[in-house]
């Protein structure tokens, strides 16, 4: 019998830097009978939600639930954000900081950019002395740039951008759930993210984080072009507890019960963990000869990013995974293709992930023609593992 190509192949695991894999729990949340949208279930449902991510977001501000990917969340954001015609500086440290001016220039924004090398992070020094050079209506930046690895210091940038006009928005798609995020405290006017990354759900919900600063430009009216994502008429809603046009229920109730499971291990423990693994990762791939690609001071927890050897190919890489494997790793789909092999490190993953992950790649990479110490990789991974278990379990007593 031919093999359905709608049908995973056993064994299948996604190591994707998102979506990532759903925990049972959370799929069996998306299962339950649809409930009324407009009804008391849903209403106490979306206020747990509310409840329960505010703390991951590090925020006492209202959140937005939109029915759309992450990409929907920073478009609607902005277009609620900004004026036609304002100009912003949208801060470039990897493809999705492209992406970001890309939405600002669709929406008619006036963008200057600041840019720096992939693989390191904004200098807020930098964009500090932009911001003395200009009037902007706000600043764009990615958090956790995840087709690099590196993360920008998010609470240097707050401190560059307050007592300005600017407001500091910020695309944490990949960064929530997996690295700290105080944005009260760092002075983010707007954190916008989405289910499928950290925050183990399936694709389909974006969410957006904004301060009393940025609720105040929303309500501005100067031919902003929106409807359906109309920002005054989803916070009047979030106020009952509702949404202003029929949200993703399923998504709703997918997000509660992840955010359950993180509090039953508590954001502490699961920060701690996404970095604990993401450096094992590091040290496996450094046993098996391969060189980190990104260099910022502040690395990411949630995606480890690797050069791909010399005389190697990372589709090559990428596909072998996948035929020997059905691991589903990624390559890079901008300047970096070919040169860069990206592995998730997001939601519940655990040690037994990494070394897996390792003894996979290192047989990969023998068939390729590179040379490495037959299981090098997961070995160094289980040295850093075990020494790092000693101060958490001194930390727990």
């Amino acid at each position: 019998m031919a093999e359905n190509p709608l049908t995973p192949p056993p064994g299948y695991r996604l190591r994707l830097p998102g979506p990532t894999e759903v925990p049972e729990a959370v799929r069996a949340a998306m299962a339950r009978p649809m409930i009324n949208h407009r009804g008391p279930e849903f209403r106490a449902m979306l206020e747990a939600v509310e409840a329960g991510i505010r703390p991951v977001l590090g925020t006492q501000n209202p959140v937005i639930f939109l029915a759309g990917s992450g990409t929907a969340a920073m478009e609607a954001t902005l277009a609620n954000l900004l004026a036609p015609g304002e100009r912003v500086l949208v801060v470039i440290h990897g493809q999705f900081g492209e992406r970001f001016a890309e939405i600002a220039r669709a929406l008619g924004a006036a963008v200057d950019t600041v840019d720096f090398p992939w693989g390191e992070a904004p200098d807020p020094a930098v964009v500090a002395a932009r911001l003395r050079e200009q009037d902007y209506g706000a600043v764009l930046v990615t958090h956790n740039e995840s087709s690099t690895g590196a993360v920008a210091d998010l609470a240097a940038l707050g401190a560059a951008v307050r007592g300005t006009r600017a407001l500091l928005v910020t695309d944490s798609v990949s960064g929530l759930g997996g690295l700290p995020m105080r944005q009260d405290e760092w002075g983010v006017d707007a954190v916008v993210s989405a289910s499928q990354k950290a925050l183990m759900c399936p694709p389909g919900l974006g969410l957006v984080s904004l301060s009393e600063r940025a609720r105040a430009r929303v309500m501005r009216n100067e031919a902003m072009p929106r409807f359906y994502f109309d920002f005054r008429k989803a916070l009047a809603a979030a106020e009952k507890q509702e949404t202003p046009f029929t949200p993703s229920v399923s998504h709703v109730a997918a997000l509660h019960a992840a955010l359950g499971l993180i509090e039953t291990e508590t954001l502490p423990r699961v920060l701690a963990r996404h970095r604990r693994l993401a450096d094992a990762l590091r040290a496996g791939g450094a046993a098996l000869g391969l060189r980190e690609f990104t260099q910022a001071a502040l690395r990411s927890a949630t995606v480890v990013v690797f050069e791909v050897p010399q005389g190697l190919a990372g589709g090559d890489i990428v596909r072998l995974m996948y035929q020997r494997h059905a691991a589903v790793i990624a390559g890079a789909r901008n300047r970096l293709q070919g040169r860069v092999i990206r592995i998730g490190v997001m939601g519940g993953h655990d040690e037994a992930t990494i070394l897996t992950d390792l003894l996979q790649l290192e047989s990969v990479l023998r068939e390729l023609g590179h040379e490495c110490p037959a299981g090098a990789g997961a070995a160094a991974a289980s040295a850093f593992l075990a020494g790092a278990a000693a101060p958490l379990a001194r930390a727990a007593e």
